[in-house]
């Protein structure tokens, strides 16, 4: 009997704890360890963890010694409503309040590209109305591009080159993950082409020179457009 009361009590607590998921979706993303509780109840007693990922796992035991454990994940609508308040991305929260530069500059993950924009003198730009969709890089990504070419790159005298590049990062228009079909060609802002490759959730993007970009982070939505976090500097032909 006790293991029947223990497991509609815990079905009960996950499902308040799925409808509260929403609204406590932006504290989760600002603190790296999980959310716990410890409830006891009617002889029971359980124990809660709620991840940053929104999964919550659930122990019980009861005064007869039975147990049980159950976990459960966020529903997609939850999720959403997770990015709707900001996404955390290199230490820092991008809010859907801030343009596009001034949720970059936050991110401890895009220093080489915030002072590359600033050397191309693109900041005014990706601080306009667009909107625009952009696909940033981290310092890992360009970290991955061959020694000395960022040096290189921001020298004034390249200044060229690097706009170049940058600008085949940008795309015209708000372009979420959702948004995103498999082979999908978009143009970018540069002039030259990106393909889209999906598989379920996993969004991947082939340049123009066979590179091949992932989406680490999706759909960071800006004031004015949408950023995706990707893993590789992707390069036009020219």
């Amino acid at each position: 009997m006790n293991k029947h009361i223990l497991s509609a009590f815990a079905l009960a607590a996950l499902f308040s704890l799925g409808t509260a998921t929403s609204s406590t979706a932006q504290s989760m993303a600002t603190k790296s360890d999980a959310e716990k509780s410890k409830t006891k109840e009617d002889g029971m007693v359980s124990k809660t963890k709620m991840g940053d990922d929104g999964k919550t796992k659930m122990k019980g035991k009861a005064d007869d010694g039975s147990k049980m454990k159950a976990k459960t994940k966020p529903m997609a609508g939850d999720m959403a409503m997770s990015n709707s308040a900001g996404v955390m991305v290199g230490g820092a929260m991008m809010v859907p309040s801030k343009d596009i530069v001034d949720n970059a500059v936050n991110s401890t993950d895009h220093t080489t590209l915030v002072s590359a924009v600033k050397a191309a003198g693109l900041v005014e730009t990706l601080k306009g109305a667009g909107p625009f969709t952009v696909f940033a890089p981290t310092n890992a990504a360009f970290n991955k591009l061959p020694a000395g070419t960022v040096n290189t790159l921001v020298m004034p005298e390249n200044k060229a080159k690097l706009t170049t590049i940058l600008t085949y990062h940008v795309v015209p228009g708000r372009l979420t993950a959702a948004d995103l079909k498999d082979g999908q060609v978009l143009t970018t802002v540069e002039g030259e082409t990106l393909t889209v490759m999906k598989k379920g959730d996993s969004v991947m993007l082939h340049d123009a020179k066979g590179g091949m970009a992932t989406v680490t982070i999706p759909n960071i939505i800006d004031s004015n457009g949408v950023t995706h976090v990707i893993d590789t500097v992707l390069m036009p032909t020219k």
